[in-house]
């Protein structure tokens, strides 16, 4: 796989800016202000692997394997770029926390 500098950098801020958004849109609804960052993995695991959700709870030898494998097979570019959403729902919280605090109760 190869991917240039420009799609690399394309892709981290477009996964910063999507989480980021879903982020902010969850701690407005739901006033929880990490919940993203919290189930930002569950949702890296449904973007990285092949096994259906189900198979975590029903058939978790063959599973959690299967993850392990893909996880060992990421990139430095995927990595990179999952990293950008991480930090996307990270920042969300902390802008979230900033926006409490400076008195914006629909926050």
């Amino acid at each position: 796989m190869s991917i240039s500098i420009v799609q690399l950098i394309i892709s981290v801020v477009l996964f910063f800016v999507m989480f980021f958004g879903i982020g902010f849109l969850l701690n407005m609804l739901l006033r929880v202000t990490w919940f993203m960052a919290l189930i930002y993995p569950i949702i890296v695991v449904f973007i990285i692997d092949d096994v259906k959700a189900v198979d975590y709870i029903f058939k978790p030898g063959m599973a959690f394997p299967a993850l392990v494998e893909k996880l060992q097979a990421l990139h430095m570019v995927d990595i990179a770029i999952l990293g950008g959403g991480f930090a996307g729902a990270i920042v969300a919280g902390i802008v979230m926390k900033f926006l409490r605090k400076s008195g914006y109760q629909m926050f």
